[in-house]
């Protein structure tokens, strides 16, 4: 089950003027389950979009980034899941760029103007027969769904869907972000084996729009963990239908209207990022790891990935065992270049455990073991060199996420 993750309600994800959505069982990989979906954004929508670093990249990776340089009218993006279309060389290339001709046709847009994305099992081409078949359906049903069923339509391993929305109300008018996130496994910064689509109907500048977007990734979706797997797929894009009479141009980002609107876009991506963690395969723990004190937040994140992903660190967790030298460990061989450890301090929620490169005096094993006990706790690191700081969010390891990898193309 996942970690205090409530399973989002369909009434509070509030539609976004301008996009239209649908969702179909198109039997990629399994029957009777919505498999691929179809976003339709307004003529004049602006388009930003981070992708996974992984060098191995999926044709779909490839041609969003190929569409996106060279198309300044994005309107629709196809998502199918069971299939990565990852690993299939020119004629993963030629299937992908197939499937943006296919929904242009029935679209009446260019292939440039769609954006595919894929996830599921790597090394398989994708099933062109349905595939076809389900963007008929999908173009025939425009408008039809909504976004749980969005939601329901890019999971894989996921257990329940996840979704988030915010409005508010900037110059007079209503502005609404939603936006739904796919993940549970394979997930690792730069970006995690994830789907993220987030939609506005403000209007937003192109380049500013992509200059939030990298930002709000580096902060939620690139600060999420599971296993330390960096994935072949990953995708966060975002939309301005401009739908709503306020638009924010690159001249507007010191305002305080500029200010409000991406706190708000940050805070629903926050929710989806997390949600991913929350979900993660078999975890039984949530866990943020805050690192302070660092020389840098590059160097502070080092740190906290070292932790992150130990395998010793997510076990113990999973176990309640307050075995906390692996987090000395990990921290010691996270490789910030001539790291003193007398200074470093270490806590558990508010347990001091480490200082003086040691054990706290004061810690007692019962209370590291009472935190551990709990569903959620940080882990704060001060490495006392800096005043730089960041956050990590993970999950604990359990033997069911050895089971659910081991099953997973069953």
């Amino acid at each position: 089950m996942p970690v205090n993750l409530p399973i989002p309600v369909r009434e509070a994800l509030h539609p976004v003027k301008g996009v239209r959505l649908a969702a179909t069982h198109a039997g990629i990989r399994k029957a009777n389950r919505y498999d691929m979906l179809l976003v339709a954004l307004a003529p004049g929508s602006t388009v930003g979009g981070v992708f996974t670093q992984n060098a191995f990249c999926a044709a779909p990776v490839q041609v969003c980034r190929q569409h996106l340089s060279q198309s300044k009218g994005i309107q629709a993006w196809l998502v199918n899941t069971g299939c990565a279309n990852a690993g299939t060389g020119q004629q993963g290339l030629t299937n992908a760029l197939a499937s943006c001709e296919l929904v242009g046709d029935r679209l009446a847009l260019a292939a440039s103007q769609v954006l595919p994305f894929s996830t599921g099992v790597i090394l398989e081409h994708l099933p062109m027969d349905r595939l076809t078949k389900g963007i008929e359906t999908l173009a025939q049903q425009l408008g039809q769904a909504d976004w749980l069923d969005a939601a329901q339509a890019i999971m894989t391993t996921d257990t329940q869907p996840k979704a988030a929305s915010r409005q508010l109300v900037l110059r007079g008018q209503t502005v609404t972000i939603t936006g739904i996130s796919k993940g549970a496994g394979m997930i690792r910064p730069n970006m995690a084996t994830m789907l993220g689509f987030v939609a506005t109907d403000a209007g937003i500048d192109a380049g500013l729009l992509q200059m939030l977007t990298a930002q709000i990734a580096d902060q939620t979706f690139n600060a999420v963990t599971i296993d330390g797997d960096t994935s072949t797929n990953d995708s966060f894009v975002t939309a301005a239908t401009g739908q709503v009479d306020c638009r924010f141009e690159l001249s507007d980002q010191t305002g305080a209207d500029w200010q409000q609107f991406s706190e708000a876009f940050l805070a629903v991506c926050m929710e989806l990022a997390q949600a991913i963690v929350r979900d993660g395969e078999g975890a039984t723990k949530f866990i943020t790891i805050d690192v302070e004190g660092a020389t840098s937040r590059a160097e502070a994140r080092q740190v906290g990935y070292a932790i992150a992903h130990s395998p010793l660190v997510k076990t113990a967790f999973f176990a309640s065992d307050p075995n906390l030298g692996r987090i000395l460990a990990a921290i010691g061989y996270s490789g910030v270049p001539g790291l003193l450890v007398d200074p470093i301090r270490v806590w558990l929620d508010d347990v001091l455990v480490a200082e003086q490169g040691g054990r706290a005096q004061s810690y007692q094993e019962a209370a590291g073991a009472a935190v551990m006990a709990k569903s959620e706790m940080t882990i704060r690191v001060d490495l006392a060199r800096g005043s730089a700081a960041a956050t990590v969010y993970t999950c604990d390891l359990s033997h069911d996420y050895v089971s659910i990898n081991a099953d997973y193309r069953s």
